[in-house]
């Protein structure tokens, strides 16, 4: 008998180990993954070029402002708003979004998005300024959109709002075509010359972003990496790696007939300052416990989580 129990609770640890993460259970893992399932779709409608979770630092306040979503097209930047928000959704006399029910049957209360937005544009807009892009009347825009099926609402939103309704039916379309929204968002303006063009990518591509930790099933967090945690002698092997010298780390996964392997090997690729342009970058590859950790700090979070490094895909991190 005792031998039938140890079988079958020997069965039930491997079918967890294999088809549910309990690492995953408690991690809001959905709002970040839509930023770039949101971010994907519109490069893919319009050809731009979208840059998620900057952190743009504000002049005024000496902090930094928290960007969802920024496209960027040969004749518009457009600042977007990606609110993943689930169940019914109503307006207050401030503009304030309450939404009530979703995934936890709870109540939030959320500051005016749209004005929120609006308010990031603007330090954007300064942000591009200083670093030598001054944008044109008209070339930068507003937009926030709510990709979540389960969004409900009886209220009616201004035109800068795109709701879940409106967003599944935008379709590409052909070069010079658009339609709908996107029409309005990203036609108003004129066309930028390639050099500021060029620059504006490069200004947004090497601005400060959130850190990035690429989980199983495509899930995605964005945070702020903090440390490795484990057995002493698999630490001090990661302490190369650090933000100012490090840009990525790659998890291989190796199989041992079935079983979840005792060791992986972490490959991390080296920050190249050399140039402007994409170059290939030095890369080394250290062997540890897959029971290491990483230690990370969610945005919009107040709880640190760990996460096995058995469970990773990638990390990037923000210089």
């Amino acid at each position: 008998m005792w031998v039938e129990i140890i079988c079958a609770l020997a069965i039930y640890k491997l079918v967890r180990l294999f088809f549910y993460n309990d690492e995953f259970s408690d991690v809001e893992t959905s709002d970040s993954t839509a930023l770039f399932s949101v971010a994907h779709r519109l490069e893919k409608l319009h050809g731009g070029k979208a840059y998620v979770g900057l952190r743009i630092p504000d002049a005024d306040t000496s902090s930094r402002q928290d960007i969802d979503l920024v496209l960027v097209t040969k004749g518009q930047v457009v600042v977007i708003g990606v609110k993943n928000l689930s169940g019914i959704v109503t307006v207050t006399s401030d503009g304030s979004w309450v939404c009530e029910g979703g995934k936890h049957h709870s109540t939030q209360t959320y500051p005016d998005p749209l004005a929120e937005v609006k308010k990031q544009a603007s330090v954007l807009e300064s942000y591009l300024d200083q670093r030598g892009v001054t944008l044109l009347e008209g070339n930068i825009s507003c937009k926030v959109v709510i990709p979540n099926p389960n969004f409900r609402t009886m209220h009616a939103f201004p035109s800068e709002v795109i709701t879940y309704e409106e967003w599944q039916h935008l379709k590409p379309v052909s070069r010079n075509i658009l339609s709908g929204w996107v029409k309005s968002a990203f036609s108003t303006g004129k066309e930028m010359h390639d050099s500021s063009h060029q620059k504006l990518n490069f200004i947004l591509g090497s601005a400060p972003v959130w850190d990035r930790v690429e989980l199983k099933n495509s899930k995605i967090v964005l945070g702020e990496f903090l440390e490795f945690k484990g057995k002493e002698e698999d630490t001090l092997a990661l302490r190369h790696i650090k933000r100012s010298k490090v840009d990525r780390i790659s998890i291989q996964q190796t199989s041992m007939l079935g079983f979840a392997p005792t060791r992986l090997q972490v490959l991390y690729s080296y920050r190249d300052y050399r140039s402007e342009g994409s170059s290939v970058s030095e890369t080394k590859e250290v062997t540890v416990r897959s029971s290491t950790e990483v230690v990370f700090q969610p945005r919009d979070s107040g709880k640190i989580k760990k996460f096995k490094l058995s469970s990773l895909l990638s990390v990037s991190l923000s210089a």
